[in-house]
């Protein structure tokens, strides 16, 4: 026991035995609430305050969540979340793309578009490749010229095979910016 104690004094590491203010913590939780983390539990928030230089302990976390916003915790306790809300003016207005690459070893390439106000299937083809931008554009081709018309807006995410879609779509709308791009979220909400 004395050599351990020895090497962990002589390398500097030693046992937390100071926690942070808090008055501090609760000041740093409430302003993630009030910002991004307001969905967000209380091992999330544990975990943005040691990322932040906090030290407290995670029943601490909890008790001032508890505190700081009643709602949100009850909200949470109940499994049931704030989802967001989603639009499309009519028929035809907005499109949305994607491929399904978790079967790609098996030579199965899945593509597909939905109309984002009926969720009627556009397309859905498959084939042993998702990544050519010629084969999406043609699958694109295929049902404007099935439906008669593009819609007015077309999402897809910033994958190489969308860009022939994403000029083609502002070819036929005869104006820039009517391919939007799906961001990809940076933590998982």
């Amino acid at each position: 026991m004395r050599t351990l104690k020895r090497i962990l004094k002589h390398q500097g590491l030693f046992r937390k035995k100071f926690n942070t203010d808090i008055l501090e913590a609760a000041m740093f939780i409430q302003d993630k609430i009030t910002s991004t983390g307001n969905q967000q539990g209380y091992r999330w928030m544990h975990l943005q305050c040691t990322q932040h230089g906090i030290t407290i302990t995670r029943d601490n976390v909890q008790i001032l969540m508890k505190l700081l916003d009643p709602i949100g915790v009850q909200i949470r306790q109940k499994k049931r979340l704030r989802r967001r809300q989603y639009f499309a003016k009519g028929p035809d207005f907005i499109w949305h793309l994607d491929s399904y690459d978790k079967l790609k070893r098996y030579g199965l390439c899945i593509n597909g578009c939905i109309d984002g106000f009926s969720r009627y299937l556009i397309w859905l083809n498959v084939y042993t490749t998702s990544s050519n931008p010629r084969v999406i554009a043609g699958y694109y081709m295929e049902a404007v010229s099935s439906r008669k018309g593009c819609p007015s807006l077309m999402r897809g995410d910033k994958g190489t095979e969308n860009g022939h879609v994403a000029h083609m779509q502002d070819f036929m709308t005869d104006r820039k910016g009517f391919h939007l791009w799906k961001k990809y979220r940076e933590s998982k909400n």
